[in-house]
């Protein structure tokens, strides 16, 4: 009889929790993190405790898994919890969400048709900034490039 007492309290407990958001929320890295792939296509991120496996990235955007060791990756995380992954020679700066123990790739954004040789990112809210030597620096969101960033 007590259990069927506390069914209705405990019913009651459950559905407030269900819908509890906490907000507003920031998921920003400060600076972006420059992370090697070890020979397995393993990148590993020890200050935000990130690991994700590059092999298929490296084999969309180089067509080659060889030299998996010798790239270096850049990563940076927006305030809505996107990443963002380009390395040196990417034509496309990757924009995954995460998912499951995954990263999901939610955008590939073409950037430089012959390749960039040195990229790097920096928060400029609410966008990604991305630099490459003397190109002109380009805003980004998960949707793409933004015209209206400064």
């Amino acid at each position: 009889m007590k259990a069927l007492l506390c069914l209705p309290l405990f019913s009651v407990v459950l559905a407030g929790c269900a819908g509890m958001m906490l907000k507003p929320a920031d998921f920003s890295w400060p600076v972006e993190s420059v992370v090697n792939v070890d020979a397995k296509g393993m990148v590993q991120e020890d200050r935000y405790s990130m690991a994700f496996n590059a092999k298929p990235l490296l084999l969309e955007e180089t067509k080659d898994t060889t030299r998996m060791s010798r790239v270096t990756l850049r990563v940076i995380r927006d305030a809505n919890g996107y990443f963002y992954i380009t390395g040196a020679k990417f034509k496309h700066v990757y924009v995954f969400s995460s998912d499951d123990g995954a990263l999901k790739l939610e955008n590939k954004i073409m950037v430089k048709e012959t390749g960039m040789n040195d990229p790097a990112f920096n928060q400029r809210p609410p966008y990604i900034q991305l630099l490459n030597e003397k190109d002109k620096p380009v805003m980004l969101s998960k949707s793409g490039i933004q015209q209206g960033g400064k």
